[in-house]
């Protein structure tokens, strides 16, 4: 299990192999218009951070807890 935490938000956890980029994931998801209309629509429901930049919603977060370290 792991936790990280932003502000006052606690998040996701991803699991994915060596060749994950967030600098990739972030070029394909411009072009995939399904993803696209998934992030208009969740703008309805998601607040951007005190920390985001304009247009920013997702953000690295800090880890708090792992359980493989206990």
């Amino acid at each position: 299990m792991e936790i990280y935490r932003l502000g006052t938000s606690l998040c996701m956890v991803m699991e994915v192999n060596e060749a994950f980029s967030f600098e990739k994931k972030a070029e394909q998801d411009k072009r995939n218009e399904t993803v696209q209309r998934w992030e208009e629509l969740m703008w309805k429901y998601q607040e951007p951070l005190a920390e985001a930049a304009q247009g920013e919603k997702w953000m690295l977060m800090n880890k708090i807890f792992d359980l493989n370290h206990y």
